[in-house]
């Protein structure tokens, strides 16, 4: 099985530890899709300067298909991170030419040739969402912690699979969210909630699973981690619950190590 990453790409540049390192939703996705056994492309742009060098090598080295990845002429995007007590802080973002980013008709082609597209709230391409849906492919979408995000409108009725991430944990305001936007399309709702673990609602009922304890090196990537295991289990038709905790415990192997990945 093969997905399909699509959208933005950023290095995620530590200053207080004089590192960078690849990182971005989508990119995030491709590798530990990989990292379980499947196969992954990522569909997006780089600058034409060291951090593209490095993203383009870096994807290469972890078997990404990047026959689709463009080089453009500017600077790759940047997220600046700080590290306290293993969470992530994140600072400002630069998009460099992720702002020129915009898919062919040829890409959509290639999208639509995987078993799922997946992409995320910073990855640009929510106007072309239908063009997706339309031939029939699957699309999982992470909207991040942005619960009221223009985004959402844009794009969740396109959506099969809908990932948020919830900082307050299990309680009535989010699993009211969830059955509004399951209401507009998607066939599962889920949302992360941190060290509470995660909630998936599907029309019917809701489920939740805890997390597989560990010792914190790194966060980031760790919401990435799961929705990766997430659709790895509906992908081989296991059960919900099952795919829950396929990404749970996809999470546990990210946070024990620097950087995304």
């Amino acid at each position: 099985m093969k997905i399909a990453t699509v959208g933005d790409n950023c290095m995620d540049v530590y200053e207080n530890l004089n590192q960078a390192f690849p990182g971005g939703n989508p990119v995030n996705v491709a590798v530990y899709f990989i990292r379980l056994g499947g196969k992954a492309s990522y569909t997006g742009v780089v600058g034409n300067d060291t951090y593209g060098e490095i993203m383009l090598e870096a994807l290469n080295g972890k078997e990404v298909d990047t026959s689709h990845l463009r080089v453009l002429q500017g600077k790759t995007a940047i997220t600046k991170v700080e590290l306290i007590d293993g969470e992530r802080v994140f600072g400002d973002y630069n998009e460099g030419v992720l702002t020129q980013f915009k898919l062919s008709e040829k890409d959509i082609e290639f999208l639509c040739s995987h078993d799922m597209v997946v992409t995320g709230l910073w990855g640009m391409i929510e106007n072309d969402l239908y063009k997706i849906k339309a031939k029939g492919t699957p699309i999982a979408f992470d909207f991040a912690t942005k619960l009221e995000d223009p985004v959402i409108e844009k794009a969740i009725y396109d959506v099969d699979y809908a990932f948020f991430a919830y900082d307050e944990g299990d309680n009535e305001f989010i699993r009211e969210y969830m059955k509004k936007m399951h209401a507009k399309g998607p066939k599962l709702i889920v949302v992360t909630l941190g060290e509470k673990g995660s909630i998936c609602y599907n029309g019917k009922e809701f489920l939740t699973f805890g997390i597989v304890p560990c010792k914190l090196e790194d966060s980031m990537g760790a919401g990435d981690s799961y929705i990766a295991g997430f659709l790895r289990g509906i992908l081989l038709g296991d059960e919900l619950r099952e795919c829950m905790q396929m990404g749970a415990e996809n999470a546990t192997i990210t946070l024990q190590y620097r950087g995304a990945w």
